[in-house]
């Protein structure tokens, strides 16, 4: 049993088509039984969740579940990853700018936990693709990707990994930082980057931001590291002026009385405080990790397959 997640929104465009091929590869191509799951995270248009009715009444191997509310691509991912049942989980996105076509590269290399399709030419604007570098820079940093690989959400995890990745609790899921932490077993392969054939990307840039920020804050304590060593750095610096300071104090008889000190105490307690707070933050990390326990989506409505049953 193969797996297929793909988190919708107001794509109702693009869905007959993107299912139709995803059938064609397995029925003529892998010739093995797979299950699509779609999931709709919130779409506006309502014509999304129609046309996934008309593609559930039509096709046995579909399913279909609609969110409360637009909870973001990587929840939603998550949701359709909680509930596929294949050895192999595969997922993409569901504007066909990934080929269902690429789905037999990807399994042929289904003995790795983690196979990740690379795109040599990706069809983004160039703002798109400056962030994307940006991004993946941090990703290095922050996650531990590996180097040399591009992260794409056209993928392939085996089922040992997803098991992992739902264990892990967090109301701001990343993908990308749930499968690294459980295996750096990866390979990658060759794939098409297809363009956009209607609409626009739903990510704006106060999307991208946010996701950067849950990268960054929710993933990692680099921020309050960077405070502490700001905080130590800053002390090392406050005692070297205040020495200076000091010195000409007793060098100089002309500077007011009591300005010394106050401009010592000052560098160094300033100092000390941001390294005080960057440590107090790494305990708080840890325990509000401890203690969150707020679901990452909430479902309204599954169809297909008997509801799931």
């Amino acid at each position: 049993m193969i797996s297929i997640v793909v988190p919708v929104y107001n794509s109702s465009s693009s869905l007959v088509a993107l299912s139709q091929r995803i059938d064609a590869v397995f029925s003529q191509t892998i010739k093995k039984q797979y299950e699509l799951i779609f999931v709709d995270d919130g779409s506006p248009d309502q014509r999304t969740w129609q046309t996934l009715i008309s593609i559930t009444s039509q096709n046995k191997n579909v399913k279909a579940i609609k969110l409360m509310r637009n909870f973001g691509q990587h929840s939603a991912t998550l949701c359709g990853l909680k509930e596929a049942s294949g050895d192999h989980i595969i997922t993409m996105d569901d504007d066909l700018q990934h080929l269902p076509e690429d789905i037999p590269r990807l399994l042929e290399k289904k003995e790795h936990d983690i196979v990740i399709a690379q795109f040599a030419n990706k069809q983004h604007s160039l703002f798109k693709r400056i962030t994307s570098k940006a991004k993946g820079w941090f990703d290095y940093i922050i996650i531990g990707k590996p180097p040399g690989i591009q992260l794409s959400a056209f993928r392939l995890l085996s089922r040992n990994v997803v098991l992992g990745m739902l264990k892990i609790k967090t109301p701001y899921p990343f993908i990308p930082a749930l499968m690294f932490h459980i295996s750096k077993n990866i390979a990658t392969i060759e794939a098409t980057h297809m363009k956009r054939q209607e609409g626009k990307s739903s990510y704006s840039f106060f999307k991208l931001v946010k996701i950067f920020s849950n990268l960054i804050i929710s993933n990692s304590s680099l921020l309050l590291k960077l405070i502490g060593v700001l905080g130590l750095s800053f002390s090392f610096i406050s005692f070297i002026l205040a020495t200076h300071f000091i010195y000409k104090r007793f060098v100089y008889s002309s500077i007011p009385a009591g300005w010394t000190s106050i401009i010592v105490a000052l560098l160094f307690l300033g100092g000390l405080i941001l390294f005080t707070l960057g440590i107090i933050g790494e305990y708080l990390i840890r325990i509000i990790t401890g203690v969150e326990n707020k679901p990452t989506y909430y479902i309204r409505e599954k169809i297909g397959c008997n509801e799931f049953s």
